[in-house]
């Protein structure tokens, strides 16, 4: 459903994946001969790495910049997982049906899960979880725009399953093949859960776009309302992004922001005919010449507000997040308190 990152079997530069693999460990192997022969210093061993397609592991040597890019973006990431947490975990207790209440509450069990793999995976690069959470409460890391626009109604736990979770596994799944280990491998499970999520959502939408009329009218509005924020979470356009070059010529990231916006376009235009919803874009138009479809872009401008906190839901969230950390300390005291008793109290090893 979501594409394939590895070439065709008719491209000339198509392998099976055994042979990709065993050419780039042929690769790694030769690098590091002339390393321990001494022809190449930290960063040309680093650089064969990375042209190798292999995986950067916590103990291998790594430009800072390098490290600081994985910091930012995992935490982030991280960061965006918990703080997703609020909006669907407002619908728990108002969820239509006993298993609607169920399966939300097991998804946003995942979004928590999700940020644990993600802080341990940022711990492997020489930072604390406290130091991460810590600079997601002064405001000075960020996490996702999307989180700062409210659920209204019931629908919109349908959208964002259907629109933020599918925009999430087009910009994630690249990242199952990111050039650091740890985070690679967090994603792959990632992925996998956010698949389900992405499904829960599309069939809330399909029973009520196929329910009475009041229903098919709130899954529209809800659509109509999450559409842009959703183009939006991939990020500013290629001209105006920061991070993206240096993340892909290091293979933190596979596509930039425009590809992986065009790629959760044309695979939404699809799904949204199986719905028999609209998404609210009226140029939005199959070119044949591109064979892609032409779209509006999301309002940049508002993307930059709300990244400056100025979002609908900006404060609310930051605000809860700080209250559930300050009421939940007694726990990680009486946890650390435990811990230290037991760690005196057997022999280590035992």
């Amino acid at each position: 459903m979501y594409g394939n990152d590895f070439g065709a079997p008719d491209d000339p530069a198509g392998q099976s994946l055994l042979d990709q693999v065993e050419a780039a460990e042929r690769e790694l192997r030769s690098a590091a001969e002339r390393r321990l022969a001494g022809d190449d210093h930290l960063q040309g061993y680093f650089e064969a790495i990375i042209e190798a397609d292999q995986k950067v592991e916590p103990r291998d040597w790594m430009p800072d910049d390098y490290r600081r890019s994985l910091v930012r973006q995992i935490a982030q990431h991280a960061h965006s997982e918990i703080i997703g947490m609020q909006p669907e975990g407002n619908w728990i207790t108002r969820a239509p049906s006993l298993k609607r209440k169920a399966i939300l509450l097991a998804k946003v069990q995942d979004e928590a899960g999700h940020g644990l793999y993600l802080y341990a995976a940022a711990e492997t690069l020489g930072v604390s979880r406290d130091e991460l959470v810590e600079l997601l409460l002064s405001g000075r890391q960020k996490y996702s725009s999307i989180f700062n626009y409210p659920t209204l109604t019931w629908a919109d736990v349908g959208a964002i399953g259907w629109l933020v979770d599918g925009a999430a596994i087009v910009n994630q799944v690249p990242l199952c093949r990111c050039s650091y280990g740890p985070y690679a491998r967090a994603m792959i499970r990632i992925c996998k859960e956010e698949s389900f999520h992405q499904r829960q959502g599309f069939e809330i939408l399909h029973t009520l776009a196929h329910g009475t009329p009041a229903q098919r009218e709130m899954a529209q509005d809800a659509v109509n309302r999450w559409w842009y924020p959703s183009l939006a979470m991939f990020g500013p356009p290629d001209s105006d992004s920061t991070h993206s070059e240096r993340s892909m010529a290091w293979k933190i990231k596979r596509f930039s922001n425009d590809e992986l916006r065009q790629r959760f376009v044309d695979m939404c235009v699809q799904q949204a005919s199986v719905l028999t919803l609209s998404l609210p874009d009226p140029d939005l138009r199959w070119n044949a010449e591109r064979e892609h479809y032409d779209f509006t872009q999301p309002d940049f401008d508002e993307l930059m507000q709300v990244v400056k906190g100025n979002g609908p839901c900006n404060r609310q969230r930051i605000e809860h997040r700080r209250r559930a950390h300050s009421e939940g300390a007694w726990v990680r005291e009486a946890a650390a308190a435990y811990a230290a008793k037991r760690a005196v109290r057997e022999p280590a090893g035992v």
